[in-house]
């Protein structure tokens, strides 16, 4: 994990790799959950079945489930220190160029790209692709926003 002391720190980190989260099990009761959170059941995604025969030979993740974890990553990737709040500030050029099959397991893989100071304190672009075991393709690549406000 790389910790930031400051926002001074984090200013001064803009191409630094912050290397890969944990992995987390994509499992059929969370793809489950995830359906009934957003309503979006597909049969692609909940229906073992039919998705036996669909296209990806079994069920998959939502693309949306696969994009929410991101955040999830960033926790075991990046600490900012002395700051009042880390805020979800949005997402840019989202794109999921493979399927994630049941029971496979996901990490994120970041590097910061961007740090621009905003009031109050900085807004940083992540890149992160989400990797796969069970594919060689990145599963997700997106540009995270997060505002980090501290009271430099």
């Amino acid at each position: 994990m790389a910790v930031f002391a400051s926002l001074d720190e984090l200013r001064a980190a803009v191409g630094t790799e912050l290397g890969a989260s944990n992995w987390v099990p994509i499992t059929q009761h969370r793809i489950d959950a995830f359906a009934d959170c957003t309503e979006d059941r597909q049969w692609i995604h909940i229906d073992s079945a039919r998705a036996a025969i669909g296209p990806f030979a079994g069920p998959i993740a939502h693309g949306y489930l696969t994009l929410s974890l991101i955040s999830r990553f960033l926790e075991d990737l990046v600490r900012v220190e002395n700051v009042n709040a880390a805020v979800n500030y949005g997402l840019d050029r989202v794109r999921f160029p493979a399927p994630v099959p049941v029971d496979s397991r996901l990490r994120g893989r970041a590097r910061i790209a961007v740090v621009d100071d905003v009031i109050g304190g900085v807004q940083v672009a992540f890149d992160i692709a989400v990797e796969s075991d069970s594919s060689e393709k990145p599963v997700c690549v997106a540009r995270s926003l997060t505002r980090y406000l501290g009271d430099e």
